[in-house]
């Protein structure tokens, strides 16, 4: 297919509501949609009224659209990473105390600096001097306490891995080699190391979605979770949808905080959020009819 230039011209924000308009989205407060246009790109709604056209290329919206059915949804999105991030950051504390002490309690605290406890020599090297960087630009006090006493390259694994972003944790044990270690982690979170690897491979994409506001709700992922075959504790029936879309998402992090926080209230919290939008297409979001009737999710 052959390239061609970008041929659209940036419009103001009153012609932008012109467009919409000819275009069949009926507004019932233009003052406050250009006010929202203000302050939300144009490109950045358009992701969510997209699911209103009739006609996609042509960009004709169905019959009654509104511009507040769009702004709806936008909100809804919103408020979905709000809860999600809330609830990674459990998942994540979780991952790094655990991998921190079950790694240094089979091997040592500096088990993360040995290259023969990886596959690959050198991503081990690259992702050992992606730990260098955050170790060096990382200003917590107890790290600043730490180069200042002691002449070691790294502190040990249960405070390194404390500063270590979770996308480079996520790399270090995909690149563990197979063995007792790295199943006992997984077996932790009731999971095979191979689903467990994929499954955090998935927290750190969803987790980049929501730290960077990008449209999640209707998502279909770039990266596919492996569906585990015999888990530890309840989990979904694999969905029509497959593992690419929110619901599987949302039941991972069900899964996990089952294990986690048995107690949380996450799903009261999502079912809430639900309650709060019901005009929202949860079809679109990949939830099949009976989801309810899942044992994680009562």
């Amino acid at each position: 297919m052959t390239k061609i230039p970008y041929p659209k011209q940036l419009i103001s924000f009153t012609a932008q509501i012109a467009l919409l308009k000819q275009r069949g989205l009926v507004f019932t407060d233009e003052t406050q949609a250009l006010h929202l246009l203000h302050n939300i790109s144009y490109y950045r709604l358009s992701g969510y009224w997209y699911p209103l056209l009739a006609d996609k290329p042509n960009h004709q919206f169905k019959p009654g659209s509104t511009f507040d059915a769009a702004y709806n949804i936008y909100k809804f999105d919103s408020e979905l990473r709000k809860l999600i991030i809330t609830e990674l950051e459990k998942i994540e504390v979780a991952v790094r105390t655990q991998t921190a002490y079950i790694l240094s309690s089979q091997w040592d605290g500096y088990w993360f600096t040995d290259a023969s406890r990886f596959n690959n020599p050198m991503r081990h090297a690259h992702i050992l001097s992606k730990i260098n960087e955050e170790y060096q630009r990382s200003d917590e006090e107890f790290v600043t306490a730490f180069r200042s006493k002691y002449s070691d390259s790294f502190p040990p694994s249960w405070i390194t891995m404390e500063i270590t972003s979770f996308g480079t944790l996520s790399i270090l044990y995909n690149n563990l080699l197979p063995g007792r270690a790295k199943r006992s982690i997984a077996s932790y979170f009731g999971l095979p190391d191979t689903v467990f690897a994929s499954w955090l491979h998935s927290i750190v994409y969803i987790r980049n979605i929501c730290a960077h506001h990008c449209r999640l709700w209707n998502r279909t992922l770039s990266i596919r979770p492996l569906m585990p075959r015999s888990p530890h504790q309840p989990f979904i029936a694999l969905p029509a949808s497959g593992t690419r879309q929110v619901y599987f998402l949302l039941s991972m992090i069900v899964y996990l905080l089952d294990i986690i926080n048995p107690n949380h209230s996450f799903v009261e919290r999502f079912r809430s959020l639900l309650s709060a939008y019901p005009s929202i297409d949860t079809r679109a979001m990949g939830f099949p009819v009976n989801w309810e009737n899942e044992v994680i999710w009562k």
